[in-house]
């Protein structure tokens, strides 16, 4: 069985090939690649593998886009450090996924469903479960945002705008904070359905805590340790840091 690993961390790709060996010592390992380029100069190179395990975040990217570019009949285990709507449209596709820090029982029950799947599944079924996935995470230029958000203010119920939406942050229950400094409670129960109505060329999913407008960041500065903090006209009261694994994509965004 050959097994090619797309991962830009080093000490994540290292631990993926301690698992995979510990799992499978036989297996012909190639990788780990760190870009989109470099994979799509392995796929030039070299024949499909049987497997990848593909992380989401890479150096220069999402590795989606390698997909996009060389479509494939091998399936794909991804890994990523969070990414919600990744993650409800691999559920939804069958694809598997881990969530990193990889755990090694986790990866055991994914090369299993990779095993059933070679005996029972047809030679198409993985590039038509890929593409339904890459269409699925395609930005919906036809789709409909949702441009008003009703939130409580005092008795009342109010409208409130989009572009009039500093940023979203759960706390308890999901407050709605405005460009004018007004933070009002909202009825929506997660960030995530939240994220699912909003236009994500205006506004980017931080973290498990906030969503913020593109236009209520006024910089961001980079620690040591890769993450992104971000800083807003409308200040909030905790630190919005970006993961590292999600750098990458995020400076992409903030330049466009």
């Amino acid at each position: 069985m050959t097994i090619l690993i797309i991962e830009d961390e080093p000490l994540v790709a290292k631990n993926i090939e301690k698992l995979v060996r510990e799992l499978h010592p036989n297996a012909l390992l190639h990788g780990p690649l760190a870009s989109v380029e470099n994979a799509l100069k392995w796929f030039d190179e070299h024949p499909e593998p049987d497997l990848i395990l593909a992380d989401i975040q890479l150096a220069d990217g999402v590795s989606f886009d390698i997909f996009q570019e060389r479509p494939l009949n091998c399936p794909i285990i991804f890994t990523t450090a969070y990414d919600e709507y990744a993650i409800r449209a691999f559920k939804l596709n069958s694809i598997d996924y881990l969530l990193k820090p990889i755990d090694k029982q986790e990866l055991t029950t994914s090369f299993d469903k990779f095993q059933r799947w070679q005996k029972t599944t047809s030679s198409d079924f993985f590039p038509s479960q890929l593409q339904d996935l890459l269409n699925d995470l395609k930005p919906h230029s036809q789709k409909k945002y949702k441009h008003r958000f009703t939130a409580h203010h005092q008795r009342s119920v109010v409208a409130v705008a989009d572009v009039r939406i500093a940023y979203f942050v759960r706390d308890e229950v999901i407050w709605l904070v405005t460009t004018d400094h007004q933070r009002l409670i909202t009825d929506y129960q997660s960030l995530d359905e939240i994220e699912d109505l909003l236009d994500p060329v205006q506004f980017v999913r931080a973290n498990r805590q906030y969503i913020v407008r593109k236009d209520a960041i006024e910089s961001y500065r980079t620690h040591y340790s890769g993450k992104i903090e971000l800083l807003l006209a409308i200040p909030a009261k905790d630190e919005i840091v970006i993961s590292k694994d999600r750098a990458a994509s995020f400076r992409v965004w903030f330049e466009e």
